[in-house]
């Protein structure tokens, strides 16, 4: 995506809406979000939006930028969640890429 080409994006689940009872992430049974919730999802998408803008214009590639902010927000996680549960989450990523959860643009094969 160039600068200036913007990409409407679905909001995310904010980490209330990953836990339910006992706390883990990825539970079925999500906690509904406040909009208070909502609001700082939305702050945050806007400034990874920007930073990707950013380093796009500065000429980083962006398959550079998605592996370091899955690094980054894996991280994350781990360390407010701990590595069982982000691993049970990470492990259903492999389903919801391939019906297409995360693709932006549709191609013909």
């Amino acid at each position: 995506m160039g600068r200036g080409q913007h990409v409407r994006l679905t909001p995310l689940p904010s980490r209330r809406s990953w836990r339910a009872k006992g706390d883990e992430l990825g539970s079925t049974r999500p906690v509904s979000p406040s909009l208070e919730d909502d609001a700082q999802k939305q702050a945050a998408l806007g400034y990874i939006l920007d930073a990707w803008e950013e380093a796009l214009h500065d000429g980083i590639e962006p398959e550079m930028l998605a592996n370091a902010a899955l690094f980054a927000a894996l991280s994350d996680l781990v360390g407010v969640y701990g590595e069982d549960a982000v691993g049970k989450m990470a492990s259903r990523l492999s389903r919801r890429i391939q019906h297409g959860e995360f693709t932006l643009r549709r191609t013909q094969q």
